[in-house]
């Protein structure tokens, strides 16, 4: 029986947050004993935020390595593709582009929300609108089953989904349709409350802070805003600090306790604060230990996608090779 496949990844405009964790990584280090995996730092997406300034990528795309091995992918299991160095992913984007409709694209809610975030208006990039075709040729040419995303991403997985079908309809079945697999938390709120971790936001608990920069952002998080004083009945639902105390604090008992003592007004902010740190500080600290690890390493990081990279082309390399046979592309050969 053959292995099925996941391809994901993220674009490196820095290094990965807890909400990139709950929301994909974790069910990537979980799942790549299983699947065929492929992880895709997409540094020529990453260009739509760095367009002025490439030189940023080449740092950034060695801190979301060491993030991705960090957290617990293994290299030999889960290979690390720089998205750049496999052309023919470029090539599948522009084949693909003709497939798509502006209106589409102009209805797609992540792209519609992102634009409003970087406040582009009318002066949105092209780049920018067509990152996600490129996301769709990324999952189609590893021929993906599944695909690892946070909730935010689920428009994206449709859009390539329904390439994916036009393109099979026009030129016979050559592409897999691929699935989305959520993470068990679909989205973990920001440290301000907002429903999502963004770092254009600033509002991030990041995977290597250290202990003093995770007290200070834990710290300074919302919590209840109808709640005055320590001594007033206060809310747990819909409170971010209590929402991070269900996803990283594994003595549910304490947890339970704490909520109970919150709604009779019976504990203030800071010791809930307090407690959470502490959780959290547990679940990063081996994290944190393995990425000074490899960063201590960083020839052997640019081997591990040196052959990462070699390995997911090869890939491409066959699948586009379909690709041209199916739309009559292969007039001679080269």
């Amino acid at each position: 029986m053959e292995t099925k496949r996941i391809l994901t990844g993220d674009r490196p405009t820095g290094p990965l947050h807890l909400g990139h964790y709950v929301g994909s990584l974790k069910n990537r280090v979980r799942l790549q004993d299983e699947y065929d995996t492929y992880i895709l730092i997409a540094d020529l997406q990453a260009l739509t935020d760095n367009f002025e300034h490439p030189e940023r990528l080449g740092h950034n795309v060695m801190e979301v390595a060491l993030d991705y091995l960090a957290v617990g992918l293994k290299p030999e299991r889960a290979k690390i593709v720089v998205q750049s160095k496999v052309p023919e992913l470029a090539e599948l984007t522009f084949y693909f582009m003709n497939l798509v409709t502006v209106a589409t694209l102009e209805r797609n809610p992540t792209v519609k929300e992102e634009i409003r975030q970087r406040q582009f208006g009318r002066r949105v990039p092209v780049g920018f609108w067509a990152y996600p075709i490129s996301q769709a040729a990324d999952i189609a040419i590893f021929k993906a089953d599944l695909v690892p995303v946070g909730e935010d991403q689920l428009p994206m997985i449709e859009q390539t989904r329904e390439i994916v079908r036009r393109f099979n309809s026009l030129y016979g079945r050559v592409l897999v349709e691929p699935e989305a697999l959520l993470g068990e938390v679909a989205r973990l709120p920001g440290t301000d409350g907002s429903p999502k971790m963004s770092k254009s936001l600033n509002n991030c608990i990041y995977l290597s802070d250290p202990p003093e920069v995770l007290r200070k952002r834990v710290m300074g998080m919302f919590t209840d805003p109808t709640r005055i004083h320590a001594t007033d009945p206060g809310h747990v639902e819909g409170n971010p600090v209590f929402t991070y105390h269900d996803v990283f604090n594994p003595n549910k008992a304490e947890v339970e306790e704490l909520k109970e003592r919150y709604r009779k007004g019976k504990v203030g902010d800071v010791e809930v604060k307090e407690r959470l740190y502490q959780a959290l500080e547990r679940f990063l600290a081996p994290i944190r230990e393995r990425r000074a690890a490899f960063a201590a390493k960083p020839n052997e990081v640019r081997e591990i996608l040196i052959e990462g990279t070699r390995k997911g082309r090869l890939v491409a390399q066959a699948t586009m090779e379909e690709v041209r046979a199916a739309m009559k592309l292969n007039y001679f050969a080269t």
